[in-house]
């Protein structure tokens, strides 16, 4: 018994240590609203294809799809394309298990088509969920 208590004062007695992150991520998010550097040139990229004809509309964040209680997916870019057809556009530098869980259940989910757009080497490459 005091072993038990002998290791819970040195549990309870010692500091949380603090996460570090990889110098490649972001502290904190984007305002509500704003862009980050890859949202901003896909925004141009749709708007290329706007003035093409290929994209009729698109919109930054949109909205949120609930997928359960207290959970919703944010959409990037909600585009309609040039048949009519409305598409959720997910822009990722790169994936964490969070996002990647949230955007296949709103695909499972919801009648859009689900695609994620990422940057690699000035192309667009594209992934459908």
């Amino acid at each position: 018994m005091e072993d038990i208590e002998k290791a819970k004062l040195k549990f309870y007695n010692t500091t949380p240590t603090k996460k570090i992150m990889p110098a490649s991520f972001a502290l904190g998010r984007m305002k509500a609203g704003k862009m980050n550097k890859t949202e901003t040139a896909y925004s141009k990229y749709l708007q290329t294809l706007k003035d093409v004809g290929k994209v009729i509309w698109f919109e930054f964040e949109p909205m949120n799809l609930r997928i359960a209680e207290k959970c919703f997916y944010q959409v990037d870019f909600l585009v309609m394309m040039q048949n009519g057809q409305l598409e959720c556009h997910e822009v990722k530098g790169f994936w964490t298990d969070d996002a990647l869980v949230k955007i296949k259940a709103a695909a499972a989910k919801f009648p859009f088509r689900f695609i994620s757009v990422k940057l690699e080497k000035g192309q667009w490459v594209v992934r459908e969920f």
